[in-house]
This record gives structure tokens, sequence and C-alpha cells, in this order.
């Protein structure tokens, strides 16, 4: 990619503007603003970002159904029209606030001084702990109906559930086939009026207990139980809570959404700042929308904005 050389990098003594950690769909769409704005950034990108396994971004537009790899490709591409813009493949072992600056520490040993810092990191997906899920994740197996939904439309589709929101995912499952089961996996604790919702919207429930999946490759054909008998099934629907991949929010002090759940997402105002000053937060880590790809782009646009905001505002204040 264009950019600051290594060399005219280890010449300089100036830190950067900001480094971002992180370049999947938030870190490229701050880096973006930050590039157009003028402003000297680093991007630190390990490639881990969670949706890499999909076979496709469903619901961005102009983008629709685009592999994720691809998208980050054209993403950097884009990018090296920007000089002040440098990508850097490594992974953030830590960063340590001085004061004025932060100091980064790559996975190399070598450190970047920076004056801001964006925080796109990602979460990961902590999936079922069934036999076949996590090799068919992101194809047959999903979390999001608004983001593989249509991929699957008209099968035989399944959830698989058993916490307070079953009914609530099952009956928005909905809108994709005729055909759903709840694959409760035990006992279906469940009062009579959100039974009577299940069954007004003709979908049936399986309490037995889940052995597997079935099917060859990465394709779904049936629900396996512990008692020897199978269920037909073509794509299922299953619970998988976020959590932080990285500790650096943690190390520096960032405050969460919820209190309770330290690994949750951090908590941002409305221009993505975290409750540390001059740390920004952007994309699956941060806030407490949906997790998509829409909404990561938009959250590292937002953040991006609001870097070169404050980057203007502390030279007006000198």
């Amino acid at each position: 990619m264009n950019g600051t050389s290594n060399v005219e990098r280890e010449m300089s003594a100036d830190p950067w503007e900001c480094v971002i950690v992180g370049g999947g769909a938030a870190g490229l769409s701050a880096a973006l603003v930050l590039g157009r704005a003028r402003r000297r950034i680093l991007v630190v990108d390990a490639g881990e970002q969670s949706n890499r396994p999909a076979e496709g971004i469903g619901g961005l537009l102009g983008h629709d159904r685009r592999p994720p790899d691809e998208l980050f490709r054209v993403g950097r591409a884009e990018l090296s029209a920007y000089p002040s813009v440098v990508f850097r493949a490594a992974r953030v072992a830590a960063a340590v606030d001085r004061g004025t600056t932060f100091d980064v520490e790559l996975d190399d040993g070598s450190r970047e001084p920076t004056r801001t810092l964006l925080l796109a990191t990602g979460m990961d997906y902590e999936l079922p702990d069934i036999p076949g899920v996590r090799e068919r994740w992101g194809g047959s197996v999903f979390h999001c109906p608004f983001c593989h939904g249509w991929e699957v439309r008209d099968r035989r589709l399944g959830v698989l559930d058993r916490s307070d929101r079953v009914v609530e995912r099952a009956v928005l499952l909905r809108s994709w086939s005729d055909d759903v089961t709840v694959y409760a996996d035990g006992p279906l604790e469940l009062d009579p009026h959100d039974r009577g919702r299940l069954a007004r919207a003709g979908i049936a429930v399986d309490e037995r207990v889940v052995a597997g999946l079935r099917g060859s490759g990465q394709r779904l054909d049936a629900i396996a139980f512990d008692d020897g008998s199978e269920r037909g099934c073509e794509a299922l629907l299953v619970p998988s809570p976020l959590r932080q991949r990285s500790p650096l929010a943690a190390d520096l002090g960032v405050g969460v959404v919820d209190p309770s759940s330290p690994r949750g997402p951090l908590a941002v105002d409305r221009m993505f700042r975290t409750s540390v000053p001059r740390v920004y937060a952007a994309g699956d880590a941060a806030g407490d929308a949906l997790p998509s790809v829409a909404s990561a782009v938009a959250a590292g646009a937002t953040a991006g904005k609001a870097i070169v905001s404050d980057l203007v505002a502390e030279l007006l204040e000198v």
C-alpha cells in the first residue's frame, strides 16, 4: 500500500495522529475518512475478522453478497490512494496511555506513538458446543437472519435455542420460510401464551436432546438426537453471544455497556468516543447496535469524523 515508508517513519519523531487497531469494515471505513482529511494514520490489522467464514455479506448496499475477504481487499486498495494512510499486517500487543499520547506496541516488538487510538478490534462469537456447528458456521449455520436469511429462504429452517428469546427468534425466522422448527435441546419452559404464539405461527417445537448436525461437508441435512433419531433441517439459527476479542480496551480502562459483562460491547457516545479521552471504538466491539457490516461501516465513518474534529479542536486550544 502507498504511504509513508518505513525509513521515513523511523526518521520521524512525530506520533501518528491516529492508530486504528483492526482492518475490518469499521477500521477501513474510519481510515478512509481520516485519509481524505489528510490525517497521518496507521492501520494495524491481524486479519481476524469474525465474518471471514461467511459466504457473502448480506444487506450492504453496493456490496450485497460480496465475500468478506473481497470487500476488505477492495477497501485496502481504495486506501492506497491516500498517502497519509499506512497499513501494517500485525497484531497490537499492548497500548499504554502516556498522557498526551499512547504508546502502541506491536507483536514484532516495535512501538508506535499516537495522539489518538481507535479500537476496531471486533468481537468473537461463542458458538454452541454441538458437533457440526463450527464446520458449518457462516453458511448453513448462522446467527443473523437479516445477514443470511435470503440465502436459506424457503428451506427447512431451525432455531437452536431455549432462552427467553427463542419465541422472538423463531417467529422472526418465519419471514424467510414457512417451515421453522425450534430445537430446544431439552425441556423448554414456555408459558401457554408463548406456546400459543409458536403454534399460531406454525412453528414446531422439538425438545429432544441434540447430539449433532448431519450433512455432507458444510451442507446441513438433519439434526441428530441422542436417542439415535434425526429430523430434517437445512439451515440452523443459533445463539452466539459476542465477546471482546482484544484485551486492549480493558487494559486501558475503557468502560463497557453492561458492567456485569466485562467482555461485552464498549460504551461509546453518539460519536463513538469511549470513557477514556482520545480513545474511540467502532464496529461490533462498541455500542449496542445489532452487529452487521453495514452498521460497522457507518460507525467507522462517524468515529473517523469525530477524530478529525477532535484533532482540529485540540490544535485551536494550543
